[in-house]
């Protein structure tokens, strides 16, 4: 279920109109909307690393490990890739890569350097059910009894960058209204709306040089963070 970006917008502009502190224009507002949600993004990938670490517990609906797994699989896709100029294609909305699959078979990442020590030796080098792939920033290529110079059978699981968010707004006497046609809400989990007023309220608190502003949001992070991780 999506966070509504307006409802996000308009707590953002009651706390920062409570004490005449500023205005967020939605120029402004949108970028910082996607920062804050990319920042909580990636949060997920560093705490599900430290809590993976740490003993689970048998309480249903509060391990850790399984919120954020839960959090992250709304953005899990598996796609077939295409195949071109000596490279299958990452796709556009790719964040992170999870598995690469040559029918059926989990291909192994490798190195560019370590290509040509597997490939030297009978024992190691990439079979059918055994491929390997190397990555860069061109794209993937696949190693199993031979090259792969086409799609057939490549398979990509992994987890795709957030949709940009954005408050789509009509100007009206100089006021700017909420549209709801085009208006792309948050896909974060509906558990981080909170967490995105903080961190918008403290980039606004840059933004209008206001250190008590700032101060709020980071207050309140910290009082999350010690909740998470008591």
């Amino acid at each position: 279920m999506a966070i509504s970006i307006n409802t996000v917008y308009q707590r953002v502009l009651a706390i920062l109109n409570k004490e005449q502190r500023g205005y967020l224009t939605p120029v402004e507002f949108n970028l910082f909307a996607n920062q804050a949600q990319l920042d909580i993004f990636e949060q997920y990938f560093y705490d599900l690393n430290q809590f993976s670490r740490l003993p689970g517990n048998s309480t249903e609906y509060s391990d850790m490990v399984d919120i954020l797994e839960e959090k992250i699989s709304a953005f899990q896709k598996t796609a077939q890739p295409t195949y071109s100029a000596n490279h299958f294609v990452e796709p556009t909305d790719l964040y992170r890569l999870g598995t690469v699959i040559y029918n059926g078979s989990e291909a192994e990442h490798i190195n560019k350097n370590e290509y040509l020590y597997i490939t030297s030796s009978p024992l190691s080098k990439p079979t059918n059910d055994f491929p390997i792939y190397t990555r860069d920033l061109s794209g993937i290529k696949i190693y199993a009894a031979a090259e792969l110079t086409g799609n057939t059978g490549v398979t990509f699981n992994y987890v795709k960058k957030p949709t940009e968010a954005e408050w789509k707004f009509t100007t009206v006497a100089g006021e700017a209204l909420y549209r709801a046609t085009g208006t792309v809400d948050f896909e974060l989990h509906e558990a981080e709306e909170p967490d995105l007023v903080i961190k918008i309220l403290q980039l606004a608190g840059v933004l209008i040089k206001d250190p008590s502003i700032y101060q709020v949001g980071s207050t309140e992070e910290a009082k999350d963070v010690q909740q998470e991780k008591a």
